[in-house]
């Protein structure tokens, strides 16, 4: 399947995004509409401290038929009481409003800085602006407006042929630190003209989202805000997809979100490199995906990854740590493709210095074999940095 980080014009869709005033000077309010209602599927963070446009939100996809979403980035609109709640449905309202659509067809986010009220008088002139710039090539205006700290926009596309009729599917997605996701990344949105009916939506949804925004972790922090939502409009024509089509499109979708989360992993905040940790060989899943977040989640494994060095003790000692069950005779650790731990000691100086030379990439991989059974597991992830510490030590300062 082949995805394009490139914006593609979604039939049916319309996207926009402006500088409101929110932030200082960058783009900050940003708005997707399709021009009839669309199934929608979403996930939401897990986490017991939420925003109120996550709460608004999820209860109003259960109904499968949405309009579109405004987005706002600078205020997260989180532990603001009933006055969040009030301003999440007002912001909803206004781009209902200024779009033409029932307000229960409008679904709302917001991703910044936590405790601070929304500028609703901000948010009054800038809907309707956001609006009237609403166009089919506005996608990549739309990516900008939903950035926090990530160094640029995120966004990939694909098109395929299903049922004799030219398909679309597009994503974008926002994400750089408190990422590790219980459900997905922390924004990220995706649309299609392709027919799907909202309960297959959703297990579509589900299952990608098990596959790739929770196989993404930043710094082991899951944010109050994740949401990712997807659209299906039908603008394409023909019948609602099923059968093979169905699980083509899956496949496609798969691709798309797995491209986001490559692209959040490797802007991580103050990253330098992109990180996957493949583990393989477990007795179990769970087992496999704790071995996975374990290596990828060690602030001594990260760090070593930024200093170039193939410290495989590192590795070793964190899935002890984490109790995971090992055979030593078995195991093997290869580090950008090299092997540098095997039948239990290491593999030696000279393997050593390939390793340091193949941490020189922008892409680095861990491959964890356990050598006890035949389960695996996934994350992608960074390397931490002396940057990451500057950016969050200076956060709300």
């Amino acid at each position: 399947m082949k995805v394009r980080r490139e914006s593609k014009r979604v039939p049916g869709f319309s996207a926009a995004g402006v500088h409101a005033g929110i932030k200082a000077s960058a783009p900050d309010l940003a708005l997707i509409v399709s021009d009839v209602p669309a199934s929608v599927a979403a996930v939401f963070t897990k986490s017991t401290v939420v925003g109120a446009p996550v709460e608004v939100s999820r209860e109003r996809v259960k109904s499968g038929r949405a309009r579109g979403v405004v987005v706002n980035s600078g205020v997260s609109n989180v532990a603001m009481g009933a006055r969040g709640i009030r301003d999440a449905k007002q912001m909803a309202k206004l781009a209902a409003k200024a779009v033409g659509c029932e307000e229960e067809e409008m679904l709302v986010a917001s991703t910044g800085v936590i405790g601070e009220p929304l500028p609703m008088n901000v948010l009054k002139t800038g809907i309707p602006r956001v609006a009237a710039a609403l166009a089919i090539d506005g996608w990549n205006d739309a990516a900008e407006a939903i950035r926090t700290t990530d160094t640029h926009a995120k966004v990939a596309s694909t098109k395929l042929r299903l049922g004799g009729k030219l398909i679309t599917l597009q994503g974008i997605a926002k994400g750089s630190g408190m990422i590790e996701p219980n459900m997905a990344t922390m924004l990220s949105y995706l649309a299609t003209d392709a027919k799907i009916a909202p309960a297959i939506l959703r297990g579509m949804l589900s299952r990608v989202a098990n596959q790739t925004y929770n196989c993404l972790s930043i710094d082991g922090e899951g944010s109050t805000s994740d949401t990712v939502i997807l659209f299906a409009n039908g603008a394409a024509g023909g019948g609602a997809l099923h059968g093979d089509d169905a699980h083509k499109f899956e496949v496609a979708l798969l691709a798309v979100c797995e491209d986001l989360v490559r692209q959040l992993a490797r802007d991580g905040e103050g990253a330098t490199k992109l990180l996957i940790v493949e583990v393989e060989g477990a007795k179990n899943v769970a087992e496999a995906d704790r071995a996975a977040r374990r290596i990828g989640n060690s602030l001594l494994v990260k760090t070593a990854v930024f200093g170039g060095d193939p410290n495989w003790g590192r590795i070793m000692q964190t899935i002890g740590h984490g109790q995971i069950a090992w055979h030593p005779e078995n195991t093997r650790v290869r580090v950008g493709g090299v092997v540098v731990f095997s039948k239990g000691r290491s593999a030696g100086p000279a393997a050593r210095k390939r390793a340091e030379k193949a941490h020189e990439a922008e892409e680095i991989k861990i491959q964890v074999d356990l050598g006890l059974g035949k389960h695996s597991a996934r994350l992608f992830t960074c390397d931490l940095t002396y940057d990451y510490v500057k950016i969050n030590a200076e956060y709300t300062t």
